[in-house]
């Protein structure tokens, strides 16, 4: 049963939960958005992919910001206590320590039950849908993304297409279109209209033009060809892209039971260390949270982010440590997580004072 103690601090914790989780993600996301608009502009992506992406990459950053956002939270809820003076109130009603962990486990649980399932599942199949969707931005010319008065520049086709209008079927109006034929010579384009036409070959197209005139030559020669047609039609090669062995990131989790394999042992250890983490700074937040009354409620969010970054990039460097067989893989990542549970155990046997050893004996003989 919830007693009203325990309501308290599960809607505190979860409440600073979610609100530091959506501003970081937030944070992040709009720097992505920044980036993608980039990719979308100088036509690397197709426009209908931008929520998608969008939405796999806050995936990706879910395998972060779920351990940090509930680390987070848990420093500025517990350490609100002391600051207001709560907590001093609490221990004087004989409530111990093990009042404030019931709780917190209660909503760590969970979180770290998703924060495995995102680095282990989700979070892969994400990065396999984003290079698929890459992949196919490359296979492609889409002129549906064509913006009317702007040249659009393919270097690895070695086309510039340009648009006075696009109608709303994909029909382009006015169109300029320069492009190397077969005999390495610049063909250049000019056609009332043009449009995109599908073969029966999958690896192959057809943009076809009307009315136009063609001009065939060397740049800074007068030798040109000048041909006037009714209808012309220009194939290019979509070029084939390969699947090749997926990546030891986008893999599947039962994949990675190859301990000799150095690059699968460390993303084994990388994606089971997020969940695990993610459950050692939970608990290492409640007694890192602990301050005097009327210190400040925030003063040691600066000292919890120092924290999170050490054990973070503890983390990265011990998997590149193991990729590179700097670390024997029975160590794994394990050291690290040892590392902090020792930093647990010193924060905790500094905070049992006398005072507390007394308050808790007491709840105990209660």
């Amino acid at each position: 049963m919830f007693r009203i103690i325990d309501r308290y601090i599960f809607r505190e914790v979860i409440r600073t939960w979610i609100t530091a989780t959506i501003a970081l993600l937030c944070i992040l996301l709009t720097n992505q958005f920044a980036r993608i608009l980039g990719d979308v502009a100088k036509d690397k992506l197709p426009k209908d992919a931008i929520i998608e992406l969008i939405a796999l990459t806050g995936v990706q950053y879910l395998t972060i910001l779920i351990p940090i956002g509930l680390f987070l939270s848990i420093l500025i809820a517990i350490g609100r206590l002391y600051a207001n003076s709560e907590m001093s109130a609490l221990l004087a009603c004989k409530v111990g320590m093990a009042t404030i962990y019931r709780p917190v486990l209660l909503i760590t649980i969970p979180l770290v039950f998703l924060a495995g399932m995102v680095t282990i599942y989700f979070g892969p199949k994400a990065l396999l849908m984003i290079e698929d969707i890459n992949n196919e931005a490359r296979q492609k010319i889409d002129l549906d993304s064509i913006e009317p008065g702007r040249f659009i520049v393919d270097e690895r086709l070695g086309t510039v297409i340009y648009a006075e209008e696009v109608t709303n079927d994909g029909e382009l109006k006015n169109v300029f279109f320069q492009y190397l034929n077969q005999s390495e010579k610049i063909e250049v384009v000019i056609a009332n209209r043009g449009d995109q036409v599908e073969s029966n070959d999958d690896t192959q197209r057809y943009f076809v033009l009307y009315n136009g005139k063609r001009y065939v030559g060397q740049p800074g020669s007068t030798d040109y060809t000048i041909m006037e047609f009714e209808e012309h039609g220009i194939p290019y090669m979509v070029p084939e892209i390969k699947k090749s062995d997926p990546e030891v990131k986008t893999m599947k989790f039962g994949r990675l039971f190859e301990f000799t394999d150095r690059n699968k042992n460390a993303e084994f250890h990388w994606r089971i260390g997020i969940p695990i983490s993610t459950l050692i700074l939970a608990l290492l937040a409640i007694p890192m949270s602990r301050s005097e009354p009327r210190q400040g409620q925030y003063n040691k969010i600066f000292i919890g982010v120092v924290t999170f970054i050490i054990y973070f990039n503890l983390l990265s460097a011990g998997k590149s440590w193991l990729e590179n067989g700097l670390v024997d893989h029975r160590f794994g990542l394990w050291w690290v997580h040892v590392l902090m549970l020792f930093a647990l155990s010193v924060l905790i046997i500094k905070n049992n004072n006398p005072h507390w050893y007394r308050l808790n004996r007491a709840e105990d003989s209660n």
